[in-house]
């Protein structure tokens, strides 16, 4: 038995892969992220880049071969915050979506399962977290403490759970009556082995599609963030803070290299995440067929 329910598995896990490596967009997109994070890691050590150091003959200077895309008004090299700005943006949407995951699950798992009290206390606690605007509660939040990148990384992450929360509650909630469920639960099993082997495994599946999308959200809450000047301060770097100086109309028409580029990364970025995300749901539907 043990091992047909493992043959069971294996293929369908295959067929997951091959249906995910056949979405051509997901492809690509995963293709760019994987770029863009080998690109942040090796480039500061190969062109020994630095983003904080000024440039005092050539401040506000075009893209040339000293500096790639020039430099900003304090003389700053603008590829260097660039790359170091793609690894605060990249690193502020994963954590903060890891802690997301790792509140909003546990909490679902628990309304779905036990329903009752716990049910009413986390449902009601999600139902208020999700009736404030979410950017306005991130905004008091960073004001309130000190707007580092850590700050922000947890304030996203700690607003973020009632996605998950919510997503699993509704799915646990069916699986709890399930026909193995119930017989589990007959023969003496303990709860926490329902829940790791029966329940999570079949709920868990929306949730990794969500993360996806949660970790493009939080990039562009964090870029919105700096861009009003609640974000990552300067002179740290980060997607948003760059795109700040776009707030001046002599550098929106006459300094495009100061902003362009990390718009572009930026949306690049989140729209090969949401592609990662629509292979993955696409994958994990088993209405989706394969590709012969």
């Amino acid at each position: 038995m043990e091992a047909k329910e493992k043959f069971k598995k294996d293929s369908y896990s295959r067929d997951v892969l091959k249906k995910f490596s056949q979405h051509k967009l997901a492809m690509v997109g995963l293709a760019i992220i994987l770029l863009e994070v080998f690109l942040v890691i090796v480039l500061p050590v190969v062109m020994k880049l630095d983003p904080y150091t000024s440039d005092i003959l050539n401040f506000s200077a075009a893209p040339g071969p000293g500096h790639i895309l020039g430099t900003d008004d304090t003389g700053r090299d603008v590829f260097a915050r660039l790359v170091y700005g793609g690894r605060v943006s990249l690193l502020v949407g994963l954590l903060s979506a890891v802690i997301s995951l790792c509140i909003g699950v546990p909490l679902g798992l628990l309304a779905g399962y036990y329903k009752g009290v716990w049910e009413m206390v986390i449902m009601r606690a999600a139902d208020i977290f999700m009736s404030f605007p979410s950017m306005i509660l991130i905004l008091v939040l960073v004001s309130v403490f000190d707007p580092s990148i850590w700050t922000i990384i947890f304030v996203i992450g700690v607003l973020g759970w009632t996605d998950f929360a919510k997503l699993i509650y509704g799915n646990v909630l069916s699986i709890r009556e399930k026909e193995y469920v119930e017989s589990a639960r007959a023969v003496g099993t303990k709860d926490f082995t329902i829940l790791t082997r029966y329940v999570i495994p079949n709920a868990f599946a929306p949730v990794l599609i969500n993360f996806t999308f949660r970790t493009a959200q939080a990039i562009i809450q964090e870029s919105a963030l700096s861009f009003l000047g609640m974000g990552v301060q300067p002179p740290q770097a980060s997607w948003g803070n760059i795109l700040y100086a776009a707030q001046s109309i002599t550098v929106l028409s006459s300094r495009p290299w100061l902003w362009v580029p990390a718009g572009v990364l930026l949306v690049l970025t989140v729209s090969s995440i949401n592609f990662i995300g629509d292979g993955m749901r696409d994958a994990l539907d088993s209405r989706t067929k394969i590709k012969k």
